[in-house]
């Protein structure tokens, strides 16, 4: 019987379906350390849990002590678990204090420290962008001048494209640099713009070697998105599995894994296929992905992901699954300012595409903009042509409109 602590700091929505996936495994005894009380936990996963403790917030300290107290109530841990990329490090840390296997803190810096992560891959020969950790805006501009334009602006230990800045000239990364206020305690990461399309990477690894993966095709890619709040954007995974575009992604990417540091479990890498052919790494998380991918590659291979990530890590066992569809996702993002006045479109996407459609979140009246690159809502569809899907995608997204009033 595998004694397993969950750390799931908030009960989000997408959160619970990691942690429901591990409740379900045979064998397993599961505990939940989290901030928000246990009141707020769902009734099924109330009494699925064998132990759950509140802690006042994600720090090390706090984490470590409510471990320590669902561990004893376990009788013991075999195994520590947690999805969100903010947290890595700090389950690192207490793997390496309480001698629990998986990633220790070292790794796990890897992939959360982008400017670390860069020099990582380089040294390892994986190809990437040129880049410099920064704390002042003159060492900023130093970089730009022996690097060119454009540049990217990212936080050292951003995720999901936030706080994440595309300058084109000077004076726009001086303007950048002085309104983020590089410092010791700020770190900036600056590094070259690639120019290709840009994908995802997503695989599963058991002691260090990939055994499955799945490619994701971005329409467009996340940084535009960022910069550009009116644009809607999808997420396409196409039926056919071997893509001769991608080259020897597979290969980069074990390469870049192991450099890392990665050994079992799910992993989010995002790179781009130039116009060369050529192959660059973005970022990599040693986690599973977010933005519905984890539910977009379920629907792909008609399968479970979350619950592949639970059996994986917990019993350290994985079964390849057969890609049976396209999937795509198409995100709704809200048109103007303020709040959630109405969406415009359904019924036309509903009449022409409802008999694809596998999961939607529509987006509410009086909810306010999320500030995501994800938007208000989301609708996931699969069909075994990839032409189907990608038809889909392209209506969904040039007819649905969420409209945002500020006096809603």
């Amino acid at each position: 019987m595998q004694k397993i602590v969950f750390v799931a700091p908030y009960f989000m929505e997408a959160t619970l379906r990691f942690v429901r996936a591990a409740a379900r495994v045979p064998d397993c005894r599961l505990a939940l350390v989290s901030c928000d009380p246990a009141d707020k936990l769902p009734p099924d996963l109330k009494q699925a849990l064998a132990a759950h403790y509140a802690v006042r917030d994600t720090s090390t300290e706090q984490l470590l002590h409510g471990v320590q107290q669902v561990g004893r109530q376990l009788g013991g841990i075999d195994a520590l678990l947690g999805m969100l990329e903010q947290i890595q490090v700090s389950l690192g840390e207490i793997r390496d204090a309480l001698g629990l296997r998986g990633m220790g803190a070292a790794a796990a810096r890897n992939f959360r420290d982008k400017a670390l992560m860069k020099t990582v891959l380089r040294e390892a020969g994986v190809p990437c962008a040129r880049h410099r950790a920064v704390t002042t805006v003159e060492a900023g501009m130093a970089f730009a001048a022996g690097t060119g334009f454009p540049l990217i602006v990212k936080p050292l230990d951003g995720a999901g494209a936030k706080g994440t800045f595309r300058c084109e000239t000077a004076e726009q990364l001086q303007e950048c640099l002085r309104h983020s206020r590089p410092s010791e305690a700020n770190v900036l990461v600056l590094e070259e713009f690639i120019q290709g399309k840009e994908r995802s990477f997503d695989s599963v690894c058991l002691d260090g070697k990939i055994l499955w993966s799945s490619i994701s095709h971005y329409f467009p890619g996340p940084l535009e998105v960022v910069r550009e709040p009116w644009i809607q954007w999808c997420v396409m995974i196409p039926r056919e599995a071997d893509d001769p575009q991608s080259g020897d992604i597979r290969g980069v990417a074990q390469q870049a894994l192991t450099a890392l540091g990665m050994e079992t479990g799910l992993s989010h890498m995002e790179w781009f296929l130039r116009e060369d052919g050529s192959l660059a790494v973005s970022e990599v998380g040693c986690r599973p992905p977010g933005a519905q991918f984890t539910s977009l590659i379920s629907w792909a291979h008609d399968f479970d992901l979350y619950q592949a990530w639970a059996d994986v890590l917990i019993h350290q066992r994985f079964q390849a699954p057969e890609r049976k569809f396209a999937a795509g996702a198409a995100y709704l993002r809200g048109m103007g300012r303020g709040r959630v006045t109405a969406v415009h479109g359904l019924d036309r996407i509903a009449k022409d595409f409802g008999g694809i459609v596998v999961e939607a979140s529509i987006p509410k009246p009086g909810m306010a903009p999320t500030g995501s690159y994800e938007g208000e809502g989301h609708i996931l569809v699969r069909h075994p042509e990839t032409e189907v899907v990608k038809e889909a995608l392209r209506r969904i997204v040039s007819t649905v409109r969420v409209e945002l009033r500020e006096d809603a």
